[in-house]
């Protein structure tokens, strides 16, 4: 593995100490990015702020990486690096790149890079690693806003999607949102989700069924939290002081979720700030965010329906008016569901890894019903 260790330098916790059960005494600070093992975690904070009203800290992430260490360690078996900050360049760009390189290497070498930042543009250069991956990826964001921006303006925490959408070589096959809140949404924003395909869900459609949002997160290779998705009851530095958003203990029910999936390779928490008199409490939270990510990668169940199919349930299921079956496959190891869609040119194997599409159990049963399911139109249309 290539040393990435040129991009960062190290997180000041002064000299504190830690219980020999805590996370603190578990955490492997490294000299030499090199040597990481496959199969392990990284932290990985960026201190980038520029394109945002956020005022960065030279403490910002002491305080989460203390609060992280501070947690009790789980019976987890993979080793968790925390390779440290990486300073802003010059410009904003050349901080993407840094974190595209890094990001790419760590992917490529099977550890999953946890981005902690920083504003959320950086999401632009986690995308951007994936190019060297040469595959298609599904991008999902927590958020209360699109920040879909306009194409001929310059990338910002609030517009940085379009940069996504429009770039070359574009690896993007699908984005999801989850938690919109319609009043900051422009509606030609959802017209244009609608004709892209993509999937959007609003912070209601969460609350009355939560467990939606876990096969979307199963579908995705890189999640975005935007820490303003979160009520300013919960995350005290909400920047729009909003009384609307997730909860505390939802926003760390997506984060377990996201561990969960074996196809998410990296995960990113941004618009951190510390300027609130109320930081140690938001530190708190997002320390314990990444703590149920990692309790979720320890507890994944690596049945992502691949190859031979011996281990699942398969369930051919005619809907009318539909001249093809639409098949199902239920895992007997977690009893998740995944639906089948079959690829129109067989000859092109770019889009192989979206063939097989996490659903519930519900999506089945609406099939059962002659209920054609929209997931299953809506992967289609974006394979032709």
């Amino acid at each position: 593995m290539k040393d990435i260790s040129i991009y960062f330098k190290p997180v000041n916790l002064g000299d504190t100490e830690y219980e020999k059960v805590q996370l603190g005494n578990t955490i492997i600070s490294v000299d030499d990015a090199s040597d990481l093992k496959k199969g392990s975690l990284a932290l990985v904070f960026v201190d980038e702020y520029r394109n945002s009203k956020i005022e960065s800290h030279q403490d910002s992430f002491s305080y989460i990486l203390d609060k992280f260490n501070q947690l009790e360690a789980g019976d987890w078996q993979m080793p968790i690096y925390c390779l440290g900050k990486i300073n802003p360049g010059k410009n904003p760009s050349d901080t993407f790149i840094a974190l595209k390189e890094v990001v790419a290497e760590l992917v490529k070498n099977g550890i999953i890079p946890i981005v902690i930042g920083g504003s959320q543009d950086l999401t632009f250069g986690m995308y951007q690693g994936y190019e060297k991956l040469e595959q298609t990826v599904n991008l999902m964001t927590v958020d209360a806003e699109f920040d879909l921006g306009d194409p001929d303006d310059e990338i910002t925490a609030k517009a940085w999607l379009n940069k996504i959408i429009l770039h070359k070589p574009n690896v993007l096959f699908n984005y999801a949102n989850i938690g919109y809140q319609t009043y900051y949404v422009k509606d030609e924003e959802l017209d244009l989700f609608n004709k892209m395909y993509f999937d959007a869900f609003r912070l209601g459609e969460f609350y009355s069924n939560p467990k939606m949002v876990e096969p979307l997160v199963r579908n995705s290779d890189i999640l975005s939290f935007d820490l303003d998705a979160i009520r300013s009851s919960d995350y005290k530095a909400n920047s729009k002081d909003s009384p609307h958003g997730f909860y505390g203990e939802d926003a760390c029910r997506i984060m377990r979720y996201a561990g969960l999936s074996d196809k998410l390779t990296s995960i990113g928490i941004f618009n951190f700030q510390s300027n609130s008199v109320f930081v140690k409490q938001d530190a708190n939270l997002v320390a314990q965010m990444i703590w149920y990510f990692i309790e979720g990668v320890h507890q994944r169940k690596s049945d992502y329906p691949k190859g031979t199919k011996t281990s699942y349930t398969k369930y051919r299921v005619t809907v009318n008016d539909f001249k093809d079956e639409i098949v199902f496959y239920k895992s007997d190891k977690s009893g998740r569901w995944w639906m089948e869609v079959p690829y129109p040119n067989s000859e092109n194997l770019k889009f192989q890894r979206h063939l097989m599409v996490p659903c519930t159990y519900d999506v089945y049963l609406d099939a059962v019903k002659s209920d054609m399911p929209n997931l299953w139109w809506k992967t289609y249309q974006k394979l032709i």
